[in-house]
């Protein structure tokens, strides 16, 4: 078996319609629009990246930062990993990479919110030291709870 070779790099416009077509896969009815997807991409204070398996997109993650006080918050707004390729790291080594870029922004602190019936995503930030810290009541289409999680960033 082939060692899987992993490039994590910045997203760029060109991305758009691979991504759009993960995110409809990972996220169905919940999915962000193509449309979403560009205004977060344009987003001057947004970080993005893409992840590729052996040459084939297989994931990526956008998360945006907010001042606050002297320092600066991070917001995971999506993670994305298409089905085929999860269960193989990618999720995580996509979280540290978005990490590192905020800590080098300023960001101090990381949120990101998550569906209460999302146990495999709830355990992965779970063993990347986020902490749920408020139930989010009908947070997602069909009155489906959420749960926002924090993490503190070294600086």
């Amino acid at each position: 078996m082939q060692p899987l070779a992993i490039t994590i790099k910045p997203v760029t416009i060109k991305d758009l319609e691979i991504l759009y077509k993960i995110e409809e896969e990972c996220f169905t009815k919940e999915a962000f629009t193509k449309k979403q997807i560009r205004n977060l991409l344009q987003n001057s204070n947004a970080i993005s990246l893409i992840v590729q398996t052996n040459g084939e997109t297989a994931g990526f993650i956008i998360g945006l930062t907010y001042p606050n006080n002297k320092a600066r918050i991070g917001h995971v707004i999506t993670i994305d990993i298409a089905i085929k390729h999860r269960r193989k790291g990618i999720g995580t080594r996509l979280l540290n990479g978005l990490e590192r870029k905020f800590v080098r922004k300023g960001v101090e602190t990381c949120y990101l919110e998550v569906r209460i019936d999302n146990v495999v995503a709830r355990e992965l930030y779970r063993r990347q030291g986020y902490k749920e810290t408020k139930q989010l009541k009908y947070y997602y289409p069909k009155r489906t709870n959420g749960v926002r999680l924090k993490k503190k960033l070294r600086t």
